[in-house]
């Protein structure tokens, strides 16, 4: 049986789970005019936002494409490179913009539902977020589906190295969309949020989300570009990578024991295993009644990323046993630490970012002292709050390394590091459901408090908006985590290609002058994004302020007429 035929199966399941989904959603009422006519905004702000994004990202993504292409015709490249380059890019952009449908068009549903309880604003916001996460398994699973069946036709007699090395170079067309959509989304987000909250409760002492505010609908938009489909697009990236990078280190590894297929479709099988138990985790996402707090809201969350991640490591270990057997095992043993990795990153993210622990209400405590004591508290606690995961991502690397018997093969030892990437990125649909069922929780407290609802609705939403912060705050560091093990299998995938077409061993020493130049800009590089990045957003938000400022001179707009 060609076992690479589970993976479109599997993508096919997620697919028609998430079409389901949206089916369920839309079926719900979409609300009163006033509902409506708010939701309707955001929608019409968020394409108009996606649409000058994907226009940046065509011109861009046009130039690479001709120079992939004359690089295919001096055959310095595969022919199919330029190609996939541009499918890599349209898939990761069509994610986004799924997802970002279907969150605007829930938000709304979201806030009328929470006229008849808790329970079914909470359902449509997570089945929301969950659409993205299946979106996301599907699409990527079907790409890698399309583009071996496509190399194998056309190379029948090439070996799988070739194939696979050709698919880790479609990650140049997903990665260039993935930054376009992570970095533009975040500073439209940011700038939004700081130029609405700057106008509207600093100095005009308005509430928040309150309608004579005109930033707030650019507001609600930054929730779905930055968390819907930035957050997305991110994991989408990771997700592609860790797979193929996974799929060619084990062709390598293997190559020598006539292996190399069985250890090609490894990940492949782990992922579609992942993405079967998210289906199944996200059924485990149910809150009943009416009164709850944000720690029962919580359980209920973590109950779906627990099931979640306890039916992936037994599907996984099936995988691993019915294709390497029992004398290695090992491989396992590294996918299974990613994943239990993934899951201690969510906790301690939860831990310095929910209400219900001790650090955030640290922080609040310090405001008696003054703005002053808040930031500096605030910025310390963020600065501790690294110190767990990265340890995490070390110590996953050292093991996956050496559980996958590294000490004795190298190479073995780095596929078991893709490996461990891969166990953390598997079960990627639960973890954009939790990140993005966010924006549509707050996109719903505050379409309530643009349309005057009562305050027990608002309420009812506020308790939904708390959770969904920080479940982006643990979405951020599972994509931070994941990135950092992918880039490892990445890095290693690269020095493996490279001695192929040398011929002879690469080695990066830290001996060697130009690793440690590279080491010295490498450390400096984020410095200077971040930099880079927080003056957009700075200007961006002045430029808001100014026009909100305008807007307040025309008569009755600060009487809300």
């Amino acid at each position: 049986m060609d076992l690479f035929v589970l993976a479109p199966v599997g993508s096919l399941v997620a697919l028609f789970f998430a079409a389901y989904l949206v089916r369920r959603i839309l079926r719900h009422d979409e609300g009163d005019s006033e509902i409506k006519k708010m939701s309707a905004f955001i929608r019409e702000g968020a394409y108009a936002y996606l649409k000058r994004q994907y226009g940046t990202v065509a011109v861009i993504g046009s130039v690479v494409f001709l120079m992939l292409l004359a690089l295919a015709y001096y055959n310095e490249v595969s022919y199919f490179l330029p190609y996939a380059f541009v499918h890599g890019m349209i898939s990761c952009a069509l994610a986004g913009y799924i997802g970002m449908m279907i969150s605007t068009r829930a938000n709304g549903r979201a806030t009328f539902a929470a006229k008849t309880g808790l329970s079914p604003a909470f359902d449509i916001a997570f089945s929301s977020g969950a659409v993205m996460g299946l979106v996301a398994t599907g699409m990527v699973l079907m790409d890698i589906t399309i583009w071996y069946y496509l190399l194998n036709y056309f190379y029948p007699a090439a070996d799988l190295g070739f194939i696979t090395d050709t698919m880790v170079s479609s990650v140049i067309g997903t990665s260039l969309m993935a930054f376009f959509a992570r970095v533009g989304g975040g500073i439209y987000t940011k700038a939004a949020d700081v130029g609405a909250d700057l106008v509207g409760k600093v100095e005009k002492g308005i509430p928040e989300d309150d309608p004579r505010n005109a930033a707030v609908i650019a507001d609600q938009v930054g929730d779905n570009v930055g968390d819907v489909a930035g957050m997305g697009a991110d994991l989408y990236e990771s997700y592609t990578s860790a797979t193929l990078a996974a799929m060619s280190l084990g062709v390598f590894a293997f190559s020598a024991l006539n292996m190399g297929f069985n250890a090609m479709v490894a990940p492949l099988l782990i992922m579609v295993a992942g993405g079967v138990s998210s289906i199944i985790g996200i059924f485990f996402v149910r809150v009943k009644g009416e009164r709850h707090s944000q720690g029962t809201l919580l359980r209920a969350v973590r109950r779906g990323v627990y099931i979640t991640s306890a039916l992936s490591i037994i599907l996984s270990f099936l995988v691993v046993y019915l294709l390497f057997g029992a004398n290695n095992l090992g491989f396992f043993g590294a996918m299974a630490a990613g994943l239990i990795a993934g899951a201690v990153i969510g906790r301690v993210s939860e831990y310095y970012t929910s209400s219900e622990y001790g650090p955030t209400k640290a922080v609040a405590q310090s405001s008696e002292s003054g703005a002053a004591t808040v930031i500096i508290n605030g910025l310390s606690v963020g600065m501790l709050s690294t110190a767990i995961p990265i340890i995490t991502v070390s110590l996953v690397s050292v093991l996956g390394y050496y559980i996958a018997g590294g000490g004795s093969n190298s190479d073995m030892g780095l596929y078991g590091i893709a490996l461990a990437a891969v166990g953390m990125l598997s079960t990627v649909g639960m973890t954009i459901a939790t990140d993005a069922y966010g924006p549509v929780a707050d996109n719903a407290a505050g379409i309530a408090e643009l349309t005057h609802q009562p305050h027990r609705i608002r309420e009812k939403l506020d308790a939904l908006d708390a959770i969904g912060n920080t479940e982006a705050a643990i979405g951020k560091g599972y994509v931070i985590a994941s990135g950092a093990l992918t880039v490892i299998a990445l890095i290693a995938n690269y020095t493996q290609i490279v001695t192929k077409i040398l011929g002879k061993p690469l080695f990066l020493s830290l001996i060697d002058p130009l690793v440690i130049g590279g080491l010295f800009v490498g450390a400096m590089l984020p410095y200077v994004f971040s930099s880079t990045t927080m003056r957009a957003v700075g200007r961006a938000a002045e430029s808001i302020v100014g026009e909100v400022r305008k807007q307040w001179k025309i008569p009755g707009v600060q009487e809300g007429k």
